[in-house]
């Protein structure tokens, strides 16, 4: 019960993290608002960015859900995915490359815009690894009935792990740009912002980690 608790605790606190990102988004709300100067448009702003996030979640995740082979390779599964993020949080490290496409997507376009960041910048796979661990997949008996409980079981426990992640994101993210917006003023991004590129890759180093660990053999 406290390894399951823990990894819903880490499904919210990497919701926290990302909405707290300037990276995923939440500046693009504040200049929403300044520029049609309607407080209106700070929420439509963060409620596209909220979509485009839940939607990459689920681009991620649901594959998983309906894999009958998560009964039998679910160790194996939960180490490449482990090796993936280390392996995506180093390039970014490393690199510190952003991919240019997502500078031409118009501001219009913010749910499409936050649907590719969360893709391109790990934010999705950073979830692969908890995820795998919520399975449980030893608790369930074997046989094709278990594989039709495990499915429909990782279905929920998917749209649970989106929907509680990006509920997180939201109120980060959210409250963050209200601030600045309502309270802070532009300011407060001149003193306080900073390069989270590095903090960022080394997130995905140690969720990576993490996963790698728990699915070594006791």
């Amino acid at each position: 019960m406290s390894t399951t608790a823990g990894l819903w605790l880490a499904v919210v606190l990497s919701g926290l993290y990302h909405g707290l990102n300037p990276g995923m988004g939440w500046p693009l709300a504040v200049s929403s608002a300044l520029m049609e100067q309607r407080p209106g448009a700070l929420y439509r702003a963060l409620g596209a960015l909220a979509i485009g996030h839940f939607l990459a979640m689920l681009v991620i995740l649901l594959p998983l859900s309906t894999m009958t082979l998560l009964i039998h390779y679910e160790r194996q599964l939960r180490l490449v995915a482990g090796v993936i993020v280390v392996g995506l949080g180093l390039w970014l490290l490393i690199t510190r490359k952003h991919p240019r496409f997502l500078s031409r997507i118009p501001p219009t376009r913010l749910a499409l815009w936050s649907f590719l960041v969360a893709l391109v910048h790990g934010a999705a796979l950073m979830l692969v690894p908890i995820y795998l661990g919520l399975c449980r997949i030893e608790e369930l008996d074997q046989g094709h009935r278990a594989a039709a409980d495990l499915m429909a079981r990782n279905a929920m426990l998917t749209l649970g792990v989106a929907v509680l992640h990006t509920a997180a994101m939201l109120l980060a993210g959210g409250g963050l740009a209200i601030a600045v917006h309502r309270w802070l003023g532009l300011q407060f991004l001149s003193r306080s912002w900073f390069d989270l590129e590095a903090i960022w890759a080394l997130s995905l180093i140690l969720v990576g980690g993490l996963g790698i660990y728990s699915a070594l053999p006791a």
